[in-house]
């Protein structure tokens, strides 16, 4: 009856791990959120990511895609930004979206492998969602309403679209696809932390 007790115990958690892991579902933590902190987003490996790890770090948030004319630019521009800042309170993360023309219709692992390998991209990489329309990722939603774009309107252009977001988790800034490193650089510096 013990390899049966622990057969049953297995499947239990088998069963419990699906359901655990059927429930990571990107979601704003309070009815009315005020930060990007008040959200869990999913990452490309399907874990939960609170966005409360990034209080006190500024944050570049953009939508990636691997087929786009703006790919080179907009990863060469986050991949500098990242690699100049990562160790002075500054992260980028990309949330690769397939609504702008198809042009990222690959699978998380193809996603990372080429943003990997192509651009030496080392900055966290988030599960494909939707950025635009019902089923958009919530924490874009917030973001887009935020930061409004060209006469207000809410929702995203095109690939490569990103929020910069300061440390205390309002999002300060839209950036249009293309837009430079130096550009995006500009306002970042000044809303960096400052070193104990």
């Amino acid at each position: 009856s013990n390899s049966f007790c622990t057969l049953l115990e297995k499947i239990l958690r088998r069963s419990f791990l699906l359901r655990a892991m059927a429930d990571v579902t990107a979601k704003a933590k309070v009815p009315n959120p005020a930060t990007v902190h008040d959200f869990v987003v999913v990452n490309n490996k399907k874990q939960p990511v609170d966005m409360d790890q990034f209080k006190g770090q500024a944050l570049l948030i953009m939508n990636v895609a691997s087929q786009c004319g703006y790919t080179q630019k907009g990863y060469t521009a986050a991949t500098e930004l990242y690699n100049r800042y990562k160790d002075k309170g500054f992260t980028v993360l990309g949330f690769p979206c397939n609504q702008f023309g198809s042009q990222e219709p690959g699978s998380n692992e193809e996603i990372e492998q080429f943003a990997c390998t192509r651009f030496k991209a080392e900055f966290p990489l988030m599960d494909k969602v939707d950025v635009n329309g019902d089923k958009a990722n919530p924490l874009w939603d917030f973001m887009k309403k935020e930061q409004t774009g060209i006469l207000g309107t809410t929702s995203v252009k095109w690939n490569f679209t990103s929020f910069l977001v300061a440390p205390d988790g309002k999002v300060v800034k839209r950036y249009s696809p293309g837009t430079s490193a130096a550009d995006i650089e500009k306002d970042l510096k000044p809303i960096l932390p400052k070193p104990e």
